[in-house]
């Protein structure tokens, strides 16, 4: 099994190289298929391997059957905002994992970060999902562009 976890990662990452904007969109069944494995397998490289902490963004796209868009972040603030700015829902794992990053790069600050976990985090956020991960990415963009946007811009 590690084989075939190996090949899909190598894949995925061979497919982001091959990008121009750091994204793409999958589709889990097709992944499966191209390696013979159960979407399951494809769902464990994504989640595992394609982490915030490693420098990417793992976004399900609603409908479509199993769609997946996975962003590449870089820490240069321009790249990190773009990225942001695609994202159309996220949920608060994937969230807090983005303002860890921030902290690490010495982007934010600890209570910047502090205030951001506030913010995102779900009991301040009592709507139903799926609008409460759309609200979250609206509050996430809102607050990295406030902080990282260019003087003047």
């Amino acid at each position: 099994m590690a084989r075939i976890i190996d090949e899909i990662e190598l894949y995925i990452r061979q497919l982001l190289e091959q990008s121009s904007n750091g994204i793409v969109d999958l589709q889990r069944a097709d992944l499966a298929d191209r390696f013979d494995c159960v979407p399951s397998q494809v769902t464990y490289v994504l989640m595992t391997r394609f982490t915030p902490d490693r420098g990417f963004l793992v976004e399900g796209r609603r409908g479509g059957g199993g769609g997946i868009r996975v962003h590449q972040l870089n820490t240069a603030p321009q790249e990190l905002l773009d990225a942001i700015n695609q994202v159309e829902s996220i949920d608060q794992a994937r969230a807090l994992d983005i303002v860890f990053r921030l902290f690490q790069a010495e982007l934010i600050s600890e209570r910047e970060a502090s205030l951001m976990r506030a913010v995102l985090h779900r009991d301040n956020i009592q709507l139903e999902l799926p609008h409460r991960d759309r609200v979250r990415a609206r509050l996430l963009k809102a607050m990295v562009t406030a902080i990282l946007k260019p003087e003047g811009a």
